[in-house]
């Protein structure tokens, strides 16, 4: 979009994301609207059942992962780049 304050992507999760381990964003909140899909999100050691039509806020510096069959819109402030995502192992 070119805007430094918030961005978006559609994304469509079969599986894990990461694959293992987790990852985190050190500068950006990440909001996350399931579309479609049922899943879950493990922030730390706390997992969440998600599913179409929830919501859920991760903050920076969040550890997480992704797990399910998930489409999910995720806008981003500020503004997301590959940069900021940290992978944990």
């Amino acid at each position: 979009m070119g805007d430094k304050d918030i961005n978006g992507a559609v994304i469509k999760l079969n599986g894990r994301y990461p694959e293992k381990g987790q990852v985190t964003n050190e500068v950006c909140k990440e909001l996350v609207f399931v579309v479609e899909g049922t899943g879950r999100l493990v922030v730390g050691n706390d997992i969440q059942e998600i599913q179409q039509g929830d919501l859920a806020l991760l903050l920076p510096g969040d550890k997480y992962y992704f797990e399910g069959q998930l489409t999910m819109f995720m806008p981003c402030s500020p503004a997301w780049y590959p940069g900021q995502h940290k992978k944990i192992d």
